[in-house]
């Protein structure tokens, strides 16, 4: 077995819960109230299946961190989240509707006429919930709206997260490569995709060993039915589809890692590449290095945008456009902000993008990679390594 890190510490989440209360305190709000799951596992630790069951995040007037959960929760909250308190409730719906018990909560936590952050007007969910608003449990001051608060403290990585995000890029790496060996004329997708991601998850689970925590799926690559004409839907679904001579097909490949994640996608060619094919690829391949030599610090994330979106119009490409180049990740495959003309965020270091510029060209198919960068302190580092050039990418 290898030694890594593979978790965030307790005192790395302290800290974040300790700047989080230094924001509450800036804002000058009193106390908080979180239904977020992303934003709850950021700030504790605790990873949980959300249902229709309600699960809040609290700081009272102390500025003392609280859980809230349901029964069957209470065990697993008190042995993994870093927190100061953890309540209970029995059941959804119960007797006595979780809300009530959460009202009491606050009221025992002085929440009444007090100033209260909140990310939601109440616990939200599509497996079932109904209830109240917080607004109607007790009386507030005043509620101010904060769900922006903690997605921003997550824009930036610190350097354990880049050390969890490029352990995911291994081992979609990893995932990638058996997608390729096992991809042969007249397979079908879901066979294919099972027979890497197994392999690949068989080898992480034995090479990171009994504290490896996916939070997640673990090494995974699939198609996504992302194959020959099909492609050219950029958010398709598994289409089961067979694999034939000349098709391209784009591959998406990644690892959760104590719920980090990375994004590794390449477009192929099955066997060979024709003229009009291997003109959309360099397309391709021009547009996402123009993105690369682009990023860097101190910029507005629209102005990556702004360079693809001039090279496309140069090249009379537009009509072939279905999104925005890129996205922040971490502990969701999509988190904000994004390369896009419309989000001026200035660029830090630290923060995480895909770039993954994209053409989709009806009855021929999508042209589209995506590699996973880190903003450096002079430009930007590329995490994910799989080869991008079109004869690497001539498989079958």
């Amino acid at each position: 077995m290898i030694s890594l890190q593979l978790d965030i510490n307790k005192l790395e989440i302290r800290n974040r819960q300790n700047n989080y209360l230094k924001k509450l305190t800036e804002k000058k709000v009193d106390a908080s109230i979180l239904f977020n799951t992303t934003n709850i596992f950021y700030l504790t630790g605790f990873h949980f299946r959300p249902s229709e069951r309600p699960i809040a995040f609290i700081t009272d007037t102390k500025q003392k961190t609280h859980l809230f959960v349901p029964r069957l929760e209470k065990e697993h909250a008190e042995e993994y989240a870093v927190i100061d308190n953890v309540h209970y409730y029995q059941e959804y719906p119960g007797l006595i509707h979780p809300m009530e018990h959460l009202k009491e909560v606050l009221q025992a936590n002085n929440f009444e006429n007090k100033i209260v952050g909140l990310d939601a007007s109440g616990y939200n969910s599509s497996k079932g919930y109904r209830g109240p608003n917080i607004a109607n449990l007790l009386n507030f001051d005043r509620e101010v709206y904060i769900k922006d608060m903690v997605e921003s403290m997550r824009y930036v990585k610190s350097q354990d997260e880049i050390e969890l995000i490029k352990e995911s890029a291994r081992w979609g790496n990893l995932a990638h490569t058996l997608l390729v060996k096992y991809t042969r004329l007249g397979k079908r997708e879901i066979e294919i995709e099972g027979l890497a991601t197994y392999e690949a998850t068989r080898a992480m689970f034995e090479t990171l060993g009994n504290e490896y925590r996916p939070y997640g799926s673990p090494a995974h690559a699939f198609y996504r039915g992302q194959i020959g004409p099909h492609s050219a839907f950029p958010h398709s679904q598994n289409q089961n589809a067979e694999i034939k001579h000349g098709y391209n097909v784009v591959s998406q490949a990644a690892a959760d890692v104590w719920g980090y994640k990375s994004e590794l996608e390449r477009t192929m060619f099955i066997l060979e590449v024709n003229k009009l094919q291997e003109s959309f690829f360099q397309h391709m391949i021009n547009v996402q290095d123009i993105a690369f030599n682009t990023i860097k610090p101190g910029i507005p994330a629209s102005r990556i945008e702004e360079e693809v979106q001039r090279y496309y119009q140069e090249n009379n490409l537009n009509k072939y456009i279905r999104h925005h180049t890129g996205h922040n990740m971490g502990l969701l495959n999509h988190e904000a902000p994004f390369f896009d003309l419309g989000d001026h965020t200035i660029l830090k270091p630290g923060m995480v993008f895909s770039v993954e510029p994209g053409l989709y060209v009806e009855g021929l198919g999508a042209f589209r990679h995506s590699d996973t960068i880190v903003i450096t302190e002079n430009g930007m580092e590329k995490i994910t390594y799989y080869p991008r050039d079109l004869n690497s990418l001539i498989i079958g």
